[in-house]
């Protein structure tokens, strides 16, 4: 008996002509080992297995080039950074929508780590701050660190649009480093036509490891709004307001202090919320107006020329009646670098917009886990940089290509709608994908290995041991 299945229906033109320009625009960025790269880029994205090294990426279908071409690609080609941070910022970015209906773009920052702790050879490592498990077991381990900036969609779900990305050297100054990759996302948002005058601010929401305040000093004239978590023995203060008493000398700059492990200190609230959630029950705010820490000369502050501003900004305080996991519930503070709005519903978008940073951690497990990012064993960080973006390249087109996936699941998956499918599922049916797609690599011309070392001579040149961290010649 001969079952007929239906034909499944014609993909979109529009989606399959958008992916296509994206891997045509992609291909143009490409300049030194173009075809090798454009097609290890395809072989990650088409793989149905997690990535667990280099070498065996070559024996893919979508890599017909050998094992050498696919190092050589790595350690000696060329892609043109600027030009791929622009096509990142063209294509299609989600938005949320606000209490008062209006969409607008929330952007997530965040650092992670490539650790490499046997690589004593290899330079431009630092000390990555980890988080194993069980508290008080952080550990500094020598690594890569990246900075990545992603828009985040609506509701829980594990798909963010990667931005952009740059590594961290030992000698940066982070914050700085952060406000200019901001920046510069801005700057590609705007010709895109994503983010125009009269817009929404851009929401750009961040962890406690962030100097907050001192970014929303250096991003003060974007239309940008900041919302970071804040650890719960930091101390703010309110308004300096008049002189007290008939003293002379220099007015106050502070006012009364508000300690947030010290319930005493707290002033009456500006804006008091409650709300009822599925996943944390029972959700209460309080948010306290025109809060400003008192700012010191060391750290990012040590070249500043003339007095220190002060900053003001709100502080929101959140409480929960549950945690998932059984966790027990404690309070999380929120400093937002815009005054404390007259609608409570935007104080519940900003604690809400806060929660959805945490998509971010389940990209880079993807990144990770699937792709395969921190798999090769690179020593050169130019070609660690160069891997890095063709998986911000392989994720970007698997992110365009979810309106034409159809769900590819093992026999014990569950089943999903097309709407709702992981960037696993669509990885999967990735390769039937690839096939209808634009290919603009050229084929692979005949050549022959070069001479290898001469037989019985060993490398003389030893590896220079590189340190960790700054270096104390410099």
């Amino acid at each position: 008996m001969i079952i007929n299945h239906p034909a499944p229906p014609a993909p979109p033109r529009h989606d399959v002509a958008r992916l296509d320009r994206f891997r045509t625009e992609f291909y143009s960025c490409l300049a030194r080992r173009g075809d090798a790269l454009f097609e290890l880029t395809d072989t990650v994205a088409c793989s149905t297995s997690p990535v667990t090294d280099l070498a065996h990426l070559s024996l893919e279908a979508e890599h017909r080039r050998g094992h050498g071409a696919l190092y050589d690609a790595i350690n000696h080609g060329y892609l043109d950074t600027t030009r791929l941070q622009h096509l990142m910022a063209q294509g299609p970015i989600p938005t949320i929508t606000g209490p008062a209906g209006r969409d607008r773009i929330v952007l997530a920052v965040d650092v992670s780590n490539w650790l490499r702790p046997d690589a004593a050879t290899s330079p431009d490592r630092s000390f990555c701050h980890t988080y194993p498990r069980g508290r008080g077991q952080a550990q500094m381990i020598p690594g890569w660190p990246y900075s990545f900036v992603a828009a985040l969609e609506t509701g829980a779900c594990s798909w963010t649009a990667l931005l952009d990305v740059v590594r961290l050297h030992a000698d940066d100054d982070a914050t700085a480093v952060t406000a200019t990759q901001l920046r510069r996302v801005l700057e590609h948002l705007t010709p895109a036509r994503h983010h125009r005058a009269g817009d929404l601010d851009v929401l750009v929401v961040l962890d406690a490891g962030y100097d907050v305040v001192r970014l929303a000093w250096l991003l003060d004239d974007l239309p940008v709004t900041l919302i970071a978590r804040l650890r719960s023995d930091r101390v703010f203060h309110a308004p300096a307001g008049a002189r007290r008493g008939p003293t002379k000398g220099r007015p106050p700059r502070h006012g009364a202090r508000l300690v947030l492990a010290d319930p005493t200190t707290h002033p009456a609230p500006d804006q008091v919320t409650a709300t009822t959630t599925a996943r944390y029950g029972h959700a209460e705010t309080v948010a306290f107006a025109r809060m400003h820490p008192k700012l010191g000369t060391r750290s990012g502050w040590r070249d500043h020329d003339g007095e220190l501003p002060i900053i003001k900004g709100t502080v929101v305080g959140l409480r929960v009646e549950r945690l998932p996991g059984d966790r027990s519930p404690t309070p999380v503070w929120l400093w937002v670098s815009k005054p404390v709005p007259d609608d409570g519903a935007e104080v519940d978008h900003w604690w809400s917009m806060y929660v959805r940073r945490f998509d971010l951690e389940h990209t880079f497990r993807f990144l990770k886990q699937a792709l395969g990012w921190t798999r090769p064993r690179l020593r050169d960080p130019a070609a660690a940089d160069r891997w890095t973006w063709l998986i911000l390249v392989a994720h970007t087109q698997l992110l365009l290509a979810r309106p034409l996936a159809r769900d590819h699941r093992l026999p014990w998956h569950k089943p999903l709608p097309t709407v709702a499918l992981t960037p696993a599922r669509v990885r999967a049916g990735y390769r039937r994908i690839c096939r209808m797609l634009a290919h603009p690599a050229g084929a692979p011309k005949p050549t022959r290995p070069g001479p290898r070392r001469p037989r019985g001579r060993g490398n003389r040149e030893k590896a220079l041991i590189q340190p960790v961290g700054k270096d104390p010649k410099g």
